[in-house]
């Protein structure tokens, strides 16, 4: 089954949710970094969410997510959009750990539990939206619902998970974001806490075959639950050798002589696809005429 997450209400309006599987997402993120397991649990649940709230935007509209701990994997950046697509890396990729006391493994030694979680949101304007918040506990999705109570004062709860195959790839992977909306009852608050702390862990439904909408009807009830979009999501960078091109042109005909007379040539790789572009002599000529 093809990643996609959806859009839903519930509760006649007064809880807001997101749904996603992201298995293949996280994979194809896995094996563009070659992360090992728990650093792919880390880039993983970074990325699940990253898509999540990049759907709640509109339009254009994108965001950045950067969570910088100090842990051995050194900061994990996601780049998401409203159209589902996202890419993202980590800047240590082979890091790995046995598991914790509670068998999994062990993402918040690999993040670290100091530092900070930023978001930055390009909404069109003349400013970008920033908003920063402390790390609180480095297992991600506890950050992420710290950062939404603290700094859009929106008070959610944030689940994500990422199961890994003994090879490294990735079994399953997903999560959820559910906010509270004005009007929300103590009733409606106190039952999905409790539902939350009753199911198994996300990636644990994905791995059952549960889809995003049976995992919402795990948490709200049938009836309560309103399905208003579903979203297919993917890895997508917008990376090009023209874009490269562009760049290298820009450092001017010094530096490109240099690349020329030195290098015979030119390489960059992309951060967060890991893509490598190759430019000859030909090529750099060809920029230094343009």
């Amino acid at each position: 089954m093809k990643d996609y997450l959806i859009k839903a209400t519930a509760f006649q309006g007064t809880v807001r949710a997101y749904a996603i599987q992201s298995t293949e997402t996280v994979e194809e993120a896995r094996r563009r970094h070659d992360t090992w397991a728990t650093a792919s649990a880390a880039l993983g649940r970074t990325i699940t969410i990253s898509t999540m709230m990049g759907a709640m935007l509109k339009g254009q509209d994108k965001l950045t997510v950067k969570l910088e701990g100090d842990g051995p994997v050194g900061p994990i950046v996601a780049d998401a959009n409203a159209k589902g697509e996202v890419r993202g890396y980590i800047t240590n990729p082979h890091v790995d750990f046995d598991l914790n006391n509670k068998g999994k493994l062990d993402v918040a030694r690999a993040v670290g539990t100091t530092g900070n979680l930023s978001v930055v949101k390009d909404l069109g304007l003349k400013e970008h939206f920033t908003g920063q918040v402390p790390i609180v506990s480095g297992e991600v999705s506890e950050d992420f619902t710290y950062y939404f109570a603290n700094s859009e004062q929106v008070p959610s709860a944030v689940g994500a998970g990422v199961l890994v195959n003994p090879d490294h790839t990735i079994l399953a992977a997903g999560g959820f974001i559910l906010q509270v909306m004005p009007g929300a009852t103590d009733e409606t608050i106190e039952l999905i806490e409790k539902k939350i702390a009753s199911i198994p862990p996300i990636s644990t439904l994905i791995r059952e075959g549960n889809t995003p909408q049976q995992i919402l009807m795990l948490l709200f009830g049938d009836e309560n639950v309103k399905i208003h979009e579903s979203l297919p999501v993917q890895f997508h960078c917008s990376c090009s050798k023209d874009r490269i091109k562009n760049a290298i042109q820009s450092l001017g005909d010094e530096e490109i002589d240099l690349m020329i007379e030195e290098d015979q040539g030119a390489e960059a790789t992309c951060h967060f696809c890991n893509e490598q572009y190759r430019l000859n002599i030909d090529e750099l000529r060809e920029l230094k005429k343009a």
